[in-house]
């Protein structure tokens, strides 16, 4: 949350000429409610297997495409060796400072976050990362937050 997927993937696909695809935006697509409102009515679990079946459903209809994931989309249900499988998925490590600068001004935008206190965001960041670095570092290539540029990563991709 917060690294900066969505920028980069559509940046990626454009240098690519491939689709691009926002998984938060095909789940709204495919349930007809926001992300909070899945999450307000059918809770984290509901919206976890949702997450994971349109994810399934992208990776086996599209064969060249790149994806911005929820940064909890590699931790659930083994997405993270279907990730792999079907493609190459890559990890931008982003610093928690960093995080949390971006994340304080965007906390009603997301569901996870948006009642937490700043002191209360630091801790979560530090937690998530924690809980989540695990899946994370079995991306098949990490970009370090000073190497996330566009070309720095088609470069990567290409000589991996």
């Amino acid at each position: 949350m917060g690294t900066g997927k969505t920028h980069s993937g559509k940046q990626l696909s454009e240098k690519l000429g491939i689709p691009f695809f926002d998984l938060d935006e095909e789940i709204v697509a495919h349930d007809g409610k926001t992300i909070n409102e899945i999450f307000a009515t059918q809770g984290e679990e509901y919206f976890r297997l949702l997450e994971k079946d349109v994810l399934h459903i992208i990776g086996e209809y599209h064969e060249n495409f790149v994806m911005a994931c929820g940064g909890g989309t590699p931790c659930y249900y083994n997405n993270i060796d279907y990730m792999n499988k079907v493609g190459m998925s890559i990890w931008l490590n982003t610093s928690l400072d960093t995080l949390y600068k971006r994340l304080i001004n965007e906390k009603e935008k997301r569901p996870l976050i948006k009642e937490l206190t700043s002191e209360q965001l630091r801790a979560y960041i530090a937690k998530k990362y924690s809980d989540r670095k695990i899946y994370y570092e079995q991306a098949s290539l990490v970009m370090d937050e000073e190497e996330v540029e566009v070309e720095k990563i088609v470069e990567k991709i290409f000589h991996a």
